[in-house]
């Protein structure tokens, strides 16, 4: 897994370290870095922070600077543990995103991965609109060993929510996970319902703390940041789902959304199983990423 996530940047930066430090480094290394999905503004604000260590500590070879880097990319991608107090509250988390980037799955999995540290956990279907999402999600419900509320293809979301609201409370689940339907970041009416099922979980369910996640599939690159952007318009967006990580993901662009948006990597699907998932660690990461060659 480890040679799949790193092997564009450590195949990319293979003789990169070799040389003196003069504007030939510089620029080589920001082709690379844009070419890995960091996009121009991470890369350029990587590169300020980098120029001004290799100045201040007075370093002449690339080899010296590469602890440098790799820091301040860690930094960019730095977790507060507080971001993860949503899982020790009553809790509503609303699950977005665009058809195809692994949404309900994320779901299924992420009400595993709770249950396995003691949560109770209640499923929403309320992505009524995909032919089959509701089934699918009862799978992964299955799978996990959670309860789940759904409704016939076409309901309102809003009464799978109201009613799954419901559920968790007479229940005394921990977290009700909603599976909303998968909306194209550019059709902002579609969006706009999100507004409905925040307007139900304040009237119905006010005292539970309330996160938005938002899957994005790192194989797409920089078309995952401007899905996180346009999301964040309309959701308030406090933190990501970052899937297919096992795969031929150059991967930047998880340094990309957290250092131009600030919304924190929160968690990460690495595989098709329902363990392949678990809390982001930002350190272990970026070490994949920029490992040296055996």
């Amino acid at each position: 897994m480890a040679e799949k996530k790193g092997g564009f940047f450590r195949r990319m930066m293979k003789g990169l370290w070799k040389n003196e430090i003069d504007e030939d480094f510089y620029e080589e290394l920001e082709e690379i870095m844009i070419m890995g999905d960091m996009g121009v503004a991470t890369t350029e604000a990587v590169l300020d922070d980098l120029r001004g260590k290799v100045a201040k500590h007075n370093i002449k070879y690339a080899e010296d600077c590469r602890f440098y880097l790799i820091e301040t990319m860690k930094d960019q991608l730095r977790l507060q543990e507080e971001e993860y107090d949503f899982t020790d509250k009553k809790s509503v988390v609303l699950v977005v995103g665009v058809n195809g980037v692994g949404k309900t799955t994320s779901v299924g999995k992420l009400a595993a991965y709770l249950k396995k540290y003691g949560k109770k956990v209640v499923l929403a279907a309320a992505d009524t609109f995909r032919a089959a999402a509701t089934e699918q999600l009862q799978m992964w419900a299955e799978r996990a060993g959670v309860d789940i509320i759904a409704a016939q293809e076409g309901a309102d979301p809003g009464s799978v929510l109201f009613d799954a609201i419901a559920a968790t409370k007479s229940r005394n689940a921990d977290l009700l996970l909603v599976d909303t339907a998968g909306r194209l970041h550019n059709k902002k009416n579609l969006m706009n319902e999100l507004g409905k099922l925040y307007r139900i979980i304040e009237r119905e369910y006010p005292e539970a703390h309330k996160e938005t996640l938002v899957v994005l599939d790192a194989t797409t690159g920089q078309n995952a940041l401007a899905q996180a952007r346009e999301f964040n318009e309309v959701a308030n967006l406090t933190g990501i789902i970052l899937t297919k990580l096992d795969s031929s993901a150059k991967g930047g662009v998880a340094i990309a959304v957290q250092s131009e948006l600030g919304i924190p990597i929160k968690y990460v699907g690495t595989g098709e199983k329902l363990e392949d998932f678990r809390r982001f660690d930002p350190d272990a990461y970026i070490d994949e990423l920029f490992a040296k060659e055996d």
